[in-house]
């Protein structure tokens, strides 16, 4: 399993360092050293592409944030806010490896009960689904591509 394949999302110059034959490398928003996994690259690359080509301020932006979802323990890959403190988009990251499938929307529709959240994102790094939900209406569609930040 190669950590390092190149994903559909721009590239970035991540500072890697090697600790005992596990790569790891410092994320920006959690301000911490954290050890990199297939998802953590396509969660880190995806964080850097909403930051650098959609202007998502990165103050606004909560990674692995925790939710009870049914008594039990879950947690979202990146949550976004507005300016005011509401949730404006919810992105399940995947492992590269991983398909994009039925189950990965029903995990994120899940996640969304508890966010309500009307801009859902799923994505393994290669491939990506943007939904955009009106929850008075109680319907969705998908979106050819993700919205810069000043536009939602």
């Amino acid at each position: 399993m190669d950590l390092l394949i190149p994903l559909n999302l721009p590239p970035h110059p991540f500072k890697l360092t090697d600790h005992n034959g596990q790569l790891s490398l410092f994320d920006e928003i959690r301000k911490r050293t954290i050890i990199l996994t297939p998802e953590e690259w396509v969660r880190q690359h995806f964080v850097q592409y909403l930051i650098k080509h959609k202007q998502y301020p990165k103050s606004l932006i909560k990674l692995e944030g925790g939710l009870k979802l049914n008594g039990q323990a879950k947690r979202t890959d990146i949550v976004v806010f507005n300016s005011t403190g509401q949730k404006i988009l919810l992105v399940e990251c995947k492992a590269p490896g991983v398909s994009i499938n039925q189950a990965t929307f029903d995990q994120a529709a899940r996640y969304n009960i508890v966010h309500k959240v009307p801009l859902l994102v799923v994505s393994n790094g290669l491939q990506h689904y943007y939904c955009l939900i009106d929850f008075d209406t109680e319907t969705y569609k998908f979106l050819e591509e993700l919205p810069n930040y000043k536009t939602l």
